[in-house]
């Protein structure tokens, strides 16, 4: 592959049609938070000081990078100028910013730094991002976002042995590898495909009594030994969402987080978790869906909405569909949307 970093393949793509030029502008600006974040991360994980959590808006436990994660990204986004509101996990009110006037309004939704509870061990952590456009102007009280479906852009950025940036937006997904050397982000991965097949299953089967009885069926039918079609399944969970489907991603597989009795309608944000990661997974012909229905489908109710959520090789996800397509709605345990 010729070498290609972000910024020429995006002047490529614009000047080929393929992406407008304020949208790339808002790719770049997310690479940048990329870096700089990158560079926080291996200056401070083992720091206790960095690593000292508390707790979020949303009560659960917070560390102190996941806070300079959210500044990192708040601040070069709005000093690009191109992004209108900014939704974080980190914050719980829609956060209103200063755009250039007379251009397209662009939202963003932000997992600013997932997986940070696992930094401390050096587990890769990472960013998942949404970007969506709305042809008219609107009060950070009255965003119309309706559904993953109307995503212009996802992606997310992966630290760990090499940072990478994988983002989707058209057909098709791509992937850049951060060159520490020249400090760019390089093309590495030209239009990524996801196997329609995989033999790893990513779950916390700690959980599995809390499951609803089709994954818990799917569970088993991973474990049976079947020598022709390469059963049992390898268990594969490291316990950072976006470290699991980078690998369910580029080696195939399954990844499930579903609803449980404690939390009936998952745990996953649906808007900076959910909708990017399927559309990455979509694009790359794989499935993601709640149980029911396909993630992408799911009207936006809310900025910090919570769905269960299944990704991965298409076939995989297929067969978990239909063990909930084929059982009676009264077996749904725990199944709310």
């Amino acid at each position: 592959m010729k070498f290609k970093n972000l910024h020429q393949f995006l002047r490529q793509e614009v000047n080929r049609g393929e992406l407008g030029t304020e949208l790339a502008k808002l790719i770049v600006d997310i690479s940048i938070s990329g870096k700089l974040l990158d560079a926080q991360i291996k200056k401070y994980a083992f720091s206790k000081s960095i690593i000292n959590s508390s707790t979020n808006v949303h009560g659960e436990k917070q560390h102190q990078l996941d806070i300079m994660a959210h500044d990192i990204f708040l601040n070069t986004l709005k000093d690009g100028r191109v992004c209108s509101y900014l939704i974080s996990e980190e914050y719980k009110e829609i956060l209103e910013l200063d755009p250039i006037p007379n251009q397209s309004i662009f939202t963003v939704c932000i997992d600013p730094l997932d997986g940070s509870s696992n930094i401390d061990v050096n587990v890769s952590v990472g960013s998942i991002f949404s970007i969506y456009v709305q042809d008219k102007p609107a009060s950070k009280n009255s965003l119309s976002l309706k559904s993953g479906r109307n995503q212009c852009c996802g992606g997310y950025l992966i630290y760990g042995p090499v940072t990478m940036f994988i983002f989707t937006y058209g057909k098709q997904v791509f992937g850049f590898t951060l060159n520490s050397e020249l400090g760019e982000f390089v093309l590495t991965h030209d239009n990524i495909k996801l196997s329609k097949e995989g033999y790893t299953y990513s779950v916390n089967e700690g959980n599995l009594n809390e499951f609803p009885g089709q994954v818990k069926e799917y569970l088993k039918f991973c474990k049976h030994h079947d020598q022709e079609n390469m059963l049992p399944y390898k268990s594969r969970y490291i316990g950072s969402m976006v470290a699991d489907i980078h690998r369910t991603l580029f080696h195939g597989g399954i990844f499930l987080y579903p609803s449980t009795a404690l939390f009936p309608n998952g745990k996953l944000r649906l808007i900076y978790e959910c909708n990017p990661i399927a559309l990455i997974i979509e694009r790359a012909g794989g499935l993601a869906i709640d149980g029911m229905r396909p993630v992408l489908d799911i009207p936006i109710m809310s900025s910090h909405q919570k769905v269960p959520f299944i990704a991965g090789s298409y076939n995989m996800v297929k067969k978990v569909l239909h063990l909930y397509k084929n059982a009676s709605i009264d077996n749904h345990l725990f199944y709310s949307c």
